[in-house]
């Protein structure tokens, strides 16, 4: 016996909005993932902020370029962690924001998977 039309409308519907809904989970996961990455980076530029906040103004830093040490300035080294301290901040921010876009989503997604198994009127 052939499945009714407005069954596999319904089984259509349905596959339609769990596949929106594992998208918008993976995204999540993603920006789980991105999100933990900065947090690392951020804790170790702000470690490393702080031990050249240490050392005395004559101090000799170097930075590795490819297999070569460079001789940088102090000044120049603090400037560069903030501006990536700076960076990484608003990048957080950023997926913060996108992170409770997608969370959001992922709610409507679920009451319209939820609205289509049961409609409103078994709610």
């Amino acid at each position: 016996m052939a499945a009714s039309p407005a069954l596999r409308e319904l089984q259509h519907d349905l596959e339609t909005q769990t596949n929106a809904f594992s998208k918008i989970q993976k995204d999540i996961a993603k920006n789980h993932q991105v999100r933990k990455q900065y947090t690392i980076q951020l804790g170790e530029n702000e470690l490393v902020l702080k031990e050249l906040n240490i050392l005395n103004e004559d101090a000799n830093v170097y930075k590795l370029i490819g297999p070569v040490l460079v001789k940088q300035d102090l000044a120049e080294a603090r400037a560069n962690v903030r501006k990536r301290i700076e960076y990484i901040s608003v990048e957080l921010k950023r997926l913060e924001g996108t992170l409770q876009d997608l969370e959001d989503k992922q709610n409507s997604k679920r009451e319209a998977v939820s609205d289509t198994l049961l409609p409103s009127s078994y709610h």
